[in-house]
């Protein structure tokens, strides 16, 4: 041995004489945990992956268990898709934006429409004040046209964020018909289609009583599977749960559950898992909590492909595809010093990637205060393009694979996602747990004990418990939509209802009705037709409210 280089704890390990010199120049420390409330060790060696098996728990990307991506390319080969979450004012405003953002690299649609239509209503239901504040105004097929002007529907890409019974998609194909594109040529995804997630934690995209909406949901996943060979129907929603509370871990294992409720529920309808499971995608939140995001989408694409295999019985690999949308998660921002939000963005974005994802949302820094405005939402795509780039972050397939703590942590998180499961299934599966509100309980319990973090200074917020400047400036807020181009809306959506086929609408509204309570008629299939009528999206919902039950949320205590 070298004695220049001898330890002054020679008869010890070197593990022994790190861990004493550790203690001695550290002292007494609290215990470090991250959001899933999982211990985190100062080092991670050998020792933590004792067991590892590398094919089976790793393996290559684009074979089982996918630990490492779906794909054997991965973003080496495709980069993830940039879609750009776009919504406010009218038609003519979001076209104007969309065009724009696609000028600065933006691959894909994803439309947002404004909050008056999340909750089920048309223009002429609410006050004037409201419209297009957060999102778009899409009544009917004639704005949906507007919107997309100058798109051409074969090329790109579109996620309608659309929960049941999803008119936004209606007005696209109708649109798409109008235009002759075949349907067989619209891709994208129906990405607001989890209604579980949405009565559990986003009350406001919910329209419908759950059984109703559990019966679209099952209509809609048959008909895209018949007649959309490029639609996505199923997206899987983790961000509304960790938005509202929930660790990491519960979202993951929430989305799993609902996932296997969905797929479930589609296999008693008469559907072949391997003809729905590719269709399937997901969404979640990505956190400022970096490793412990990592390890989640890696542990989470573990899972599933185990759960399609052994509990679903699909036999097609693109079954077994775990493909998931990012966004970056606006509940880390702040409104105190929103230009630090840059940098929240940029970490979370780059969780993601390692993470794994198929496509990104990047949160504009001003998302905190307003819709984004337009120097936000530039900021926003250039940070992806940095980061792919510049940065170079595509260079190498899942680059933290291998390291020894992001592979415990990956174990550990499987674990705890796999134990939430376990209760979920225990209360009779994902649909009477969250009938039950115990879904909702532990995400209100996870939810106080983070803020307790907050307030205690635990868990540091710059600019909002630590490091704060007095005499902040005022960030300016994206505009109010143009009270006369609003009117202008307004006026033309009333003289088009004047105009309609009074007898066509009130045949369509007869046969949606009817399709309601008759379980072998395709319901979205006459939501479609009640679109191309010229039936107006509060019109359909009013209508299916009527007859299967408006969505009440459950208050869990």
């Amino acid at each position: 041995m070298n004695k220049a280089f001898e330890s002054p704890l020679a008869s010890s390990s070197p593990e022994e004489t790190w861990s004493q010199e550790y203690r001695q120049q550290i002292g007494t420390e609290p215990a470090v945990h991250n959001r899933s409330g999982i211990d985190v060790r100062p080092l991670y060696t050998p020792k933590d992956l004792d067991g590892t098996d590398y094919q089976r728990d790793l393996g290559y990307p684009g074979q089982a268990p996918f630990t490492r991506g779906i794909y054997p390319t991965m973003h080496r080969g495709r980069t993830w898709t940039q879609r750009q979450l776009i919504g406010l004012g009218t038609p003519q405003d979001y076209n104007e934006r969309l065009r724009h953002l696609l000028e600065q690299g933006a691959t894909a649609i994803s439309l947002l429409p404004c909050n008056s239509v999340f909750r089920g209503y048309d223009m002429d239901e609410v006050p004037v004040e409201l419209l297009g504040t957060c999102g778009t105004v899409i009544n009917n097929v004639d704005h949906m046209d507007q919107a997309l002007a100058g798109v051409d529907l074969a090329q790109i890409s579109c996620a309608m964020n659309d929960p049941t019974p999803f008119t936004l998609l209606a007005f696209l194909l109708v649109t798409a018909k109008r235009r002759q594109v075949p349907w067989s040529a619209i891709a994208g995804t129906s990405n607001q289609s989890d209604y579980l997630s949405h009565f559990i934690a986003n009350h406001m995209f919910y329209r419908l009583a759950n059984a109703g909406a559990r019966r679209l949901l099952v209509d809609h996943i048959e008909f895209c599977v018949r007649h959309l060979p490029k639609w996505n129907p199923m997206s899987v929603v983790g961000q509304h749960t960790q938005q509202a509370g929930a660790t990491p871990a519960e979202a993951m294992a929430f989305t799993l559950s609902a996932a296997i409720q969905n797929a479930e529920d589609c296999i008693a309808h008469g559907m072949h898992p391997d003809d729905f499971l590719p269709r399937f995608t997901f969404f979640f939140d990505i956190s400022i909590s970096f490793f412990e995001e990592i390890a989640k989408f890696r542990a989470g694409r573990r899972i599933w492909a185990r759960i399609t295999r052994e509990r679903l019985g699909a036999r097609d690999s693109r079954s077994w595809r775990f493909k998931f949308h990012g966004q970056t998660s606006g509940a880390d921002l702040t409104r105190q010093q929103p230009l630090n939000n840059i940098s929240r963005v940029s970490v979370q974005a780059m969780a993601g990637i390692f993470g794994g994802l198929q496509s990104l949302h990047t949160d504009a820094f001003d998302e905190a205060i307003s819709c984004p405005t337009e120097a936000g939402a530039r900021i926003a795509v250039a940070t992806q393009n940095i980061l792919k780039e510049e940065a170079h972050l595509t260079d190498v397939i899942d680059p933290l694979g291998g390291s020894y703590y992001i592979e415990a942590l990956t174990n550990e998180m499987e674990e705890r996602i796999e134990a939430v499961m376990a209760r979920i299934d225990a209360a009779g599966g994902m649909y009477q747990a969250v009938e039950a509100g115990l879904v909702q309980r532990m995400i209100g319990e996870s939810a106080l004990r983070f803020q307790q973090t907050v307030e205690s200074g635990e868990q540091t917020v710059v600019g909002v418990n630590k490091y704060q400047v007095g005499g902040e400036s005022a960030q300016p807020a994206q505009p109010r939509p143009d009270a006369n181009s609003m009117a202008a809306l307004i006026d033309d959506f009333r003289r088009f209802k004047s105009r309609r086929s009074a007898a066509e609408v009130g045949r369509a509204l007869d046969d949606l009705a009817r399709a309601a309570h008759d379980p072998s008629i395709n319901l979205f299939s006459r939501v479609i037709d009640a679109a191309e009528a010229g039936v107006t999206h509060g019109e359909i919902c009013a209508c299916l409210r009527r007859e299967m039950g408006f969505g009440l949320p459950l208050v869990a205590v």
